[in-house]
């Protein structure tokens, strides 16, 4: 008998994908997996719809993601004949979606990029100093964070009792399961306990949050369900069960590491920004951690996030941006020609706030060069290997730094490095990584959240215990299918 196949929708917020796991010839040890449907994503005006602007508000356009959605899952309801066993989502964390009676929106979500968060995070902070809340949390203080949005939506008058559930998990319910809330997820609300791993009643009361509103916690691998009514009368879904992964996708990407032997490992999740962390046994809220900016977030294994972010190709990508109407410089051009070149005469400073920012990226690196005594870069597009050279090898050594100092902190040191992510290709990097740290550097997949997803929905399935348990699935059950996955082919 032919085995059931499986979809793993990954929102993101440029794009949004849905992919289907099948298993070659029937063969349980040849998983394929197909992007069936890709999609772009972005924040949106509901007034104007275009582009948001700060002056009408970033939201997202829920209603075009669900359509589009729609369109992956009966394409994969068309492919696999051989029916589909389960549906699991992860994506971005922090924004959430408000309910009315009816489980329907009562309007589009906010996006974390709205500036309405500012005026909370002050308001927040004189009730809860930084440095306490963080104690608390281990979340790091950033105005994304969801426990911020909810207080704009107290300033605002939004009804405190409004029921919200959040984005990934607010897809599951579309699907057809209750209202829920993932753990890897939760935490980056900044309101779990990472002491009892349950919401902290105590902050919500602090703030005149309702606790009401917030969905009922669950582990990643719990069964939802079937899908809903319209979609259960296709065959191919008629039998199909959702499944809660680690739904914040960052839990997915590392869930996804295959990694063999005892020694200890490290990840950077590299792409447009970059996460360089450790996954430890229980969260790490010391002054030196708060200091660092280093935050704790929900693990697929029930362990916790230990990292760090940074802006990684993001600061290449504005430049070449910039240069766009000038000459098309590809990145395999430009890492060939950084190849070729010496070491940069100083390195960046990626934690300058004046980099998180889009716009003329070359005039603000040679502004930092310019403060600290250095000679400016050409500003032209044929300067562009001179860019990258000096932010492939600033990287690098930034990421080394921070290794050292979750070991001076956690006293937890990598022997090695797991790339995942878009930046994982970039093999030059991978190399003067390797060579800033110390310790070898591993690539594995660049779409690390899918194999994560379809992981724990694989644990869940393969469990002895009940489909419809409501138990997390094992550490190293995620590992085998990982394992299992991990020389998966990428097909479009």
């Amino acid at each position: 008998m032919t085995r059931p196949a499986l979809v793993a929708i990954d929102l993101g917020a440029e794009s949004c994908r849905v992919s289907l796991l099948r298993w070659i010839d029937g063969d349980p040890d040849t998983p394929a997996v197909t992007m069936v449907h890709r999609f772009t994503n972005a924040p949106w005006s509901p007034d104007e719809s275009a582009p948001a602007r700060p002056s009408s508000g970033f939201h997202w356009n829920l209603d075009r993601i669900c359509q589009e959605l729609d369109r992956g899952l009966h394409a994969c309801a068309e492919m696999a004949l051989e029916g589909i066993a389960s549906i699991g989502v992860t994506g971005w964390a922090v924004d959430y979606v408000r309910l009315d009676p009816a489980g329907r929106p009562l309007a589009p979500p906010f996006c974390y990029r709205d500036p309405r968060t500012n005026a909370a995070l002050e308001a927040v902070h004189r009730i809860i100093p930084a440095d306490q809340l963080y104690a608390r949390t281990g979340v790091q203080i950033q105005p994304i964070n969801t426990i911020y949005q909810l207080f704009a939506d107290k300033l605002a008058g939004v009804p405190a009792a409004a029921p919200w559930i959040n984005l990934p998990e607010s897809i599951l319910h579309w699907l057809g399961a209750p209202r829920v809330a993932e753990m890897t997820n939760a935490t980056h609300t900044a309101l779990i306990d990472p002491a009892t791993r349950a919401w902290s009643d105590d902050l919500f009361a602090a703030l005149g949050l309702d606790r009401s509103a917030a969905s009922p916690l669950v582990v990643p691998g719990t069964a939802l369900g079937p899908v809903r009514p319209d979609l259960r009368s296709l065959p191919a879904f008629a039998l199909t069960q959702l499944i809660a992964p680690a739904c914040h996708d960052t839990a997915s990407a590392i869930a996804g590491v295959s990694v063999s032997g005892p020694a200890p490992w490290a990840y950077i999740s590299s792409g447009t920004w970059s996460l360089i962390g450790m996954v430890l046994p229980e969260a790490c809220r010391t002054p030196e951690a708060y200091a660092a900016g280093f935050t704790n977030l929900g693990a697929a294994d029930g362990g916790i996030l230990f990292h760090r972010g940074l802006a990684g190709m993001w600061l290449l990508r504005q430049c070449l941006t910039f240069w766009e109407d000038h000459r098309g410089w590809s990145l395999p051009e430009l890492i060939a020609e950084t190849r070729c070149l010496p070491p940069p005469d100083a390195l960046l400073d990626l934690d300058d706030p004046a980099f998180l920012p889009p716009g003329d990226m070359p005039a603000r690196i040679n502004a930092q060069r310019r403060r600290h005594g250095l000679r400016p870069l050409s500003d032209g597009c044929d300067a562009a290997p001179d860019y990258a050279n000096l932010i492939f090898h600033s990287l690098a050594h930034r990421y080394a730094s921070l290794l050292d100092d979750i070991a001076r902190i956690t006293g937890h040191r990598a022997e090695r490095i797991c790339i995942v992510g878009g930046g994982s290709r970039n093999d030059y990097l991978n190399e003067l990584t390797a060579q800033a740290a110390g310790v070898p550097v591993e690539r594995h997949a660049v779409e690390s959240s899918t194999l994560g997803n379809f992981a724990v929905q694989l644990a869940r399935l393969n469990s002895v215990s009940q489909p419809q348990s409501t138990d997390g699935v094992s550490a190293d059950s995620i590992a085998e299918q990982a394992h299992r996955l991990a020389h998966a082919p990428m097909l479009s």
